[in-house]
């Protein structure tokens, strides 16, 4: 939980955050107004860096985070051979003539951010961190020092931004006689029943520092003081009165025996770390930033580009940071010493320095169109609705976009099936393409009428191709007609067809066979048929029977061929005879075809034809069967004659 912060207040014990801790104001005399300072100590201690965490919501993303320190640098004038010099603030090197460095980085989701490494100096100065904007999202300031020695120093950042962390240290100085509000802590409803850890370490025992907390509603509880390299801890179980404010004050005592004392706080839940809220500080009057960057990152119409923010690479290099897909133009050195890089890196000395980065958005566009694909053919549609990109269109359209990939969704057409396309890619500075595909479903018919006719009637065939597509479509109709099926008529029929209109081919046709017909629509290949049957011309049957008992039947039937018409004779006799006389008359104008016989395996027949009339020399028990194909133009009705037997 983050610990709450007082704001700072006109009387003579100003309220100050710092380092997690909102503070009183020491004697006027100090440098920063009397903040007690926040400490990164370089050996021997629990914690190698000192760590705080700086959130982003969605809704601050891009605000100034305005990231200043006051002190980044070891003061070699701050604590001189074991005496205490004017302006004090709680530097101190415990080894003479050796290298203290302190390193601040800020990182990111996206890596590092900013990083400045300080050495020693003689002063004590305000310089700016990082300026500008941050993305949405957890930031983290590491401190960290080495050296033998410790370096006081105070952070801020701007409203509505804030540093936080559960474990951090600060420099009780002796120069401040007063109480100090160390920290305040908000307790909420759901700690209730939980236990709430306070912890203080190296306080180097009570003679050096008294600590208390105030409870809500004003109860003070006082807080036990830590030994030299020891922990303390006072925990707390939380009841509903409880809920609420927590102030941590700290008062060195007189009889400390240090000029400052390195005191580390720490806050717990159940023995889980909670943060607390840190940062902030009130510069010295009248002084300004010694070194401080600002850096605009704008578009070539000089707006501010949204989410935009830059890094610092060490002391003396800055980089643009852009939104994805942006694309750098240039960059310039508006005020300051120092020389452009390149449009991505600018090259500067410390002190006022003000850079500027020029990027353009990214752009690309998106071309979407529609296509029937309609028997290997594709066919441009114009006005089909789509979506992209939360926009409703018509194909063919262009859609300016920024680089990225976008799903293209299609609207239903009547008569076609289609799929949703591959999203759509767009490069910047150039164009992606998506071509949505309609398979447009088309039948074909074919009606025979009438159906049923007699031998070489006239029937009619009706071709015909529809769908229910609402764009026209190219299409070829064509029968293919068996043998025995004539006609005068074009086969087949080009045309358009759509929703509302089709295509429709009809031919009248001759039929002399039973037979099937086909239509084909192209270029589709699509296939349908259509029968029609012819009607048999009928058949006769004769039967004799002589004295003595001998009997014979013969049946006759005409039925419609390939060509002209199939005559079958069959003769059933049940004795043995001599020269059987089957007559069949021919109708007027026709001819027979050759004769074929079937009969007894051990019948021996050999017809003869004289006239009318088939001769079988001899026959034996048994059936026989005559077939033969009659060529006549006369109609079906006058094609079967009587037949007639003897022997």
């Amino acid at each position: 939980m983050p610990v709450s912060v007082l704001p700072a207040r006109p009387a003579s014990l100003r309220l100050l955050l710092l380092g997690g801790l909102l503070l009183l104001a020491a004697p006027a005399a100090a440098q920063t107004g009397g903040t007690l300072p926040l400490v990164s100590v370089g050996d021997r201690w629990p914690q190698t860096q000192e760590t705080y965490v700086i959130r982003v919501s969605a809704q601050d993303a891009g605000k100034p985070l305005g990231l200043e320190v006051f002190s980044p640098t070891f003061n070699l004038a701050d604590y001189v051979d074991g005496r205490r010099a004017d302006g004090y603030f709680g530097d101190e090197l415990y080894a003479k003539n050796e290298p203290f460095e302190t390193t601040f980085t800020l990182t990111g989701p996206g890596g590092p951010v900013a990083e400045r490494r300080y050495g020693l100096n003689r002063e004590h100065t305000w310089e700016g961190l990082f300026s500008g904007g941050l993305a949405a999202g957890t930031y983290t300031l590491k401190v960290t020092s080495k050296g033998n020695g410790k370096n006081a120093f105070a952070l801020r950042v701007a409203p509505p931004f804030s540093l936080e962390t559960s474990d951090f240290s600060v420099n009780a100085r002796a120069s401040d006689e007063g109480p100090l509000l160390a920290a305040r802590v908000t307790v909420p409803a759901d700690w209730t029943g939980k236990t709430l850890g306070l912890l203080n370490y190296d306080v180097d025992g009570p003679q050096e520092a008294e600590l208390w907390a105030v409870l809500p509603g004003g109860q003070r509880v006082n807080l036990t003081p830590s030994d030299n390299g020891k922990t303390a801890a006072d925990t707390f179980r939380i009841t509903p009165e409880m809920v609420g404010e927590w102030q941590l004050f700290i008062r060195v005592l007189g009889t400390t025996r240090q000029y400052s004392n390195a005191i580390r706080f720490s806050f717990r839940v159940n023995d889980q770390p909670v943060t607390g809220r840190v940062g902030g500080f009130a510069p010295p009057e009248g002084a300004k930033l010694a070194n401080q960057l600002l850096v605009d990152v704008v578009d070539p119409q000089g707006r501010p580009v949204p989410g935009a923010s830059y890094a610092l690479v060490g002391d003396s290099v800055v980089r643009p940071q852009l939104p994805a897909g942006y694309v750098p133009v240039s960059s310039a050195l508006i005020q300051g010493t120092g020389n452009v890089v390149s449009a991505t890196e600018v090259r500067y000395q410390p002190g006022f320095t003000k850079v500027r980065f020029v990027a353009r958005p990214p752009e690309g566009q998106l071309l979407v169109d529609a296509v029937a694909v309609y028997g290997g053919q594709r066919i441009p549609l114009t006005g089909v609705p789509f979506q992209v990109a939360g926009r409703s269109l018509n194909t063919p359209a262009t859609v300016p976009l920024t680089p990225g990939e976008y799903p293209v969704t299609p609207s239903a057409v009547p008569g076609s099936t289609v799929a949703a396309p591959l999203p759509g890619r767009v490069p910047d500075g150039g164009s992606g393409r998506v071509t949505i595909e309609y398979r447009v479903q088309s039948e074909v018919s074919l009606l025979t009428a009438p159906d049923v006719l007699n031998m070489c009637d006239v029937t009619l065939l009706t071709a015909q191709a529809k769908t229910d597509f609402p764009y026209r479509l190219p299409g070829r109709l064509s029968l293919n007609l068996p043998s025995g099926w004539t006609t005068d008529y074009p086969l087949e029929l080009p045309g358009e067809f759509g929703q509302g209109q089709v295509l429709r081919l009809k031919v009248p046709v001759r039929v002399c066979r039973t037979d099937t017909a086909e239509a084909v629509l192209d270029p589709t290949g699509l296939r349908t048929t259509g029968q029609a049957r012819v009607r048999n011309p009928g058949g006769a049957n004769v039967t004799r029977t002589v004295q003595g008992g001998a009997r014979a039947s013969l049946n006759k039937t005409v039925d419609a061929g390939v060509q002209g018409f199939v005559v079958t004779l069959v003769l059933t006799v049940d004795s043995t005879l001599e020269n059987v006389r089957l007559t069949d008359p021919l109708p007027a104008g026709s001819t027979r075809g050759p004769l074929q016989v079937q009969g007894p395996s051990l019948a021996n027949v050999t017809p003869r034809v004289e006239g009318d009339s088939i001769v079988l020399s001899r026959v034996i028990p048994g059936t026989y069967t005559l077939t033969y194909t009659l060529q006549t133009d006369q109609p079906a009705d006058r094609v079967v004659t009587a037949p007639d037997l003897g022997w």
